[in-house]
């Protein structure tokens, strides 16, 4: 792909969809990329929200009809996506959408990578685990998917301090504020490549 070659973000999320809309703003007046679908597995997720502020089409897709193609590609190919950035995505992403999409699939993780990754180790699970083990320096891993969760190749690792007083929910804002500032800019960086 040329470096002049528009690319099209489709971001995939589950929850309230704080890091869609970070993402959304950053790339509103973008030259070359730009965000034209929000997929979502829940059919009430405050990203469909998201979606509407930023007039971004919305697709909800329940979890019984990723495993079939037919149910996901030609809403993909619709909109000529070129990019999948998940954001806060809940679902492992099926092997067929990792082969079609491969290299070309964006996951940010709020913990730095190998720990506390895998199935479950999202949100606030993922920082009670950093509060519980002690850790006095947590942070966020971007990394590319494939077929397994969190275990991709990593694009960019980042840590804040954490102090011996601040609890989980301590931990998740200030894990969340790398997230909102890094992810675009990460994204903008990698899909330019």
């Amino acid at each position: 792909m040329s470096s002049e070659a528009k690319r099209t973000l489709a971001i995939f999320a589950s929850g309230t969809g704080s890091n869609a809309e970070q993402i959304c703003t950053y790339f509103q007046d973008h030259d070359n990329i730009c965000v034209q679908l929000i997929v979502t597995n829940r059919m009430h997720a405050g990203v469909l929200d998201v979606a509407s502020k930023y007039y971004i089409d919305a697709a909800y897709i329940p979890k019984l009809m990723w495993d079939d193609p037919e149910n996901v590609l030609p809403l993909l190919e619709s909109k000529n996506i070129t990019h999948i950035i998940l954001a806060g995505f809940l679902l492992l992403i099926p092997a067929w959408l990792v082969n079609i999409y491969k290299g070309r699939i964006l996951n940010i993780h709020p913990a730095l990578l190998p720990k506390y990754g895998g199935q479950g180790m999202f949100g606030s699970y993922v920082h009670q685990r950093v509060k519980n083990a002690g850790d006095l320096i947590s942070g966020i891993t971007i990394h590319e998917v494939n077929e397994n969760y969190d275990e991709g190749d990593v694009v960019f690792q980042t840590s804040v301090e954490l102090h011996p007083d601040d609890n989980a929910v301590d931990i998740a804002t200030k894990v969340l504020k790398l997230e909102h500032y890094h992810y675009p800019r990460v994204i903008e960086k990698w899909v330019s490549r």
